[in-house]
């Protein structure tokens, strides 16, 4: 308790990137499975769309006050311009940066969502599919930043998570129906790698000595592209 009053940002700052990571997997999923016309119990599909758009929105709010406590906490200096630049924190500037790729995406989708029938339906989709590629995204943004990673219940997390993931594209993709083949296998194989990935990922970087010294980088002086090259050649080999 002692801990928790003298740095309350810190646990802010992981308490709700924690809870806008689980929500943002439950929109996935509920997302994959809803686009199977799935709806469990009396749920009806006006009751299943809320309820995908509900998490969505509380997931970027989370999002939003995990943000801000980590810039209010001047021990790490994130800079306000990382909130939307990728690669602009002089912190981890690859971990983080794939954070602001996340925010920015469910940015995208929810400013969308806004003008859904100005800008219509085909282009809302295609920015609606955004939110997908931003849960792995920030998948890797939380395992390679936090520093929690290595405590039991946060590799949990990251196992249900992907998990729940990994298992309702399975799903879906076994309840579909014939035609566009290639547009499943591919799906299947992203579907299985991920997991696989999210594993090495993990024994080779945070879970491997001496990751807070290779997540750090090159100094604020230091280019992004630089820094994303020699983060990741420090973090997999």
């Amino acid at each position: 308790m002692s801990t928790l009053l003298s740095n309350p940002l810190w646990f802010a700052t992981r308490a709700c990137g924690t809870v806008a990571l689980i929500l943002l997997t439950l929109s996935v999923v509920i997302g994959i499975t809803s686009a199977a016309r799935y709806a469990p119990g009396r749920m009806g599909r006006f009751e299943i769309a809320a309820a995908h758009r509900n998490t969505s929105s509380l997931a970027l709010v989370f999002l939003i006050v995990h943000i801000l406590t980590a810039i209010a906490d001047t021990y790490v200096p994130l800079g306000w311009i990382s909130i939307v630049i990728p690669f602009a924190s002089p912190y981890r500037t690859l971990w983080v940066g794939l954070g602001t790729v996340a925010f920015d995406l469910l940015l995208a989708v929810t400013l969308t969502s806004m003008v859904r029938l100005r800008l219509g339906l085909r282009r809302w989709k295609a920015v609606h599919y955004l939110a997908y590629a931003a849960w792995p995204v920030a998948i890797f943004h939380a395992a390679g930043t936090g520093t929690d990673t290595r405590l039991e219940p946060q590799l949990v997390l990251y196992v249900l998570c992907v998990g729940s993931v990994t298992a309702a594209c399975w799903w879906r993709l076994h309840t579909a129906g014939p035609g566009h083949l290639a547009a499943r296998v591919l799906a299947g194989l992203v579907a299985g790698a991920l997991p696989v990935l999210l594993s090495v990922f993990l024994t080779s970087g945070p879970l491997a000595p001496g990751w807070s010294h290779r997540a750090a980088g090159p100094g604020p002086a230091g280019p992004p592209l630089a820094a994303v090259g020699a983060l990741l050649s420090g973090g997999f080999r």
